[in-house]
């Protein structure tokens, strides 16, 4: 089973995302936020997006776990690693974000609510699900009613 990793993963739309692909992926969290002692077994501690070290820290752990899949739910976090993501794919990581010249048009969905559908893609096509979209981006994502727009859903 592939692995697949989330950032932000203490908070409700890591959970949600986790219970929407548990049965096809081994989920992982990370988190730079404070991890209550009893959970941190389950947490792996990374720095905040905005961290120099940020994408380094966090290829390593990648690395370290054999993760196939990196979701990152921060908008800081998807920016640094909107310039990095070469550097992961040359080691077999799938970085979920949207590239540099895609997020500067993409509208972003900060903490979208339980009712709306989310999909995880890669160039456009769903990783767990048979959807695809018109548009080649990568991302947690949703799709506008008429289905003309997508968002990008951060915490």
């Amino acid at each position: 089973m592939q692995k697949l990793l989330i950032t932000f993963g203490t908070r409700p739309l890591a959970q949600r995302i986790a219970k929407l692909i548990q049965s096809q992926y081994d989920v992982k969290f990370a988190s730079s936020e404070e991890v209550p002692s009893f959970l941190a077994a389950n947490y792996s501690k990374i720095p905040t997006g905005i961290n120099p070290t940020f994408a380094h820290e966090l290829l390593k752990l990648c690395l370290d776990k054999q993760i196939d899949y990196l979701l990152p739910l921060g908008l800081s976090e998807v920016q640094s690693l909107s310039e990095t993501k070469l550097l992961f794919e040359e080691y077999g990581i799938h970085v979920l974000s949207p590239d540099k010249s895609d997020l500067e048009d993409i509208f972003v969905l900060e903490n979208p609510a339980s009712t709306i559908e989310l999909l995880i893609c890669e160039k456009g096509k769903s990783i767990h699900s048979d959807k695809t979209l018109e548009f080649e981006v990568s991302g947690l994502l949703t799709v506008s009613d008429d289905g003309n727009d997508v968002a990008l859903c951060t915490v």
